[in-house]
């Protein structure tokens, strides 16, 4: 795919930085991957840092149904880590994410994995993401960007 993996050699210095998983498995996934690097490099309270080359991984929890391709975005942000969530929400929104139940397909999926080196646990973010550690969509993806998130 065209932008993943990428690397940005202009890195700006934004207040935060942070991690995003992203994954999907309905639809044109990888057209949605491309268009989502598009949208986030057009906010201008955002810049794409680097991202993963995009795997295909078998599903888990709910196992009927397709493989999921799954990346990172490396990026530094303008938004506070509420105000990320929000707008990521919104994104997911864009692509028709449907929440039917937990760990069903979806067109795409948006998450914090890092910010900065805070410890959040609210009702609506918990970072880091859960489980990251334990999950191949989201150890490998980090390895392979090239991008240590301390160094961003």
């Amino acid at each position: 795919m065209h932008n993943f993996p990428f690397l940005n050699i202009y890195r700006k210095k934004f207040p935060h930085k942070a991690t995003l998983g992203i994954g999907g498995n309905i639809g044109d996934v990888k057209r949605n991957f491309k268009k989502l690097f598009k949208l986030l490099n057009q906010n201008r309270d955002i810049l794409v840092v680097a991202t993963s080359p995009i795997l295909k991984n078998p599903p888990f929890g709910y196992l009927n149904q397709p493989y999921f391709y799954n990346g990172v975005i490396h990026i530094y942000t303008k938004m506070n880590p509420k105000k990320l969530l929000k707008y990521l929400l919104k994104l997911e929104k864009r692509f028709k994410r449907k929440r039917e139940f937990k760990n069903a397909p979806r067109t795409i999926d948006l998450d914090i994995i890092f910010f900065d080196d805070k410890k959040i646990d609210t009702k609506e973010l918990k970072v880091p993401h859960p489980k990251w550690k334990e999950r191949v969509s989201v150890t490998i993806p980090l390895k392979l960007s090239g991008v240590n998130f301390c160094d961003l």
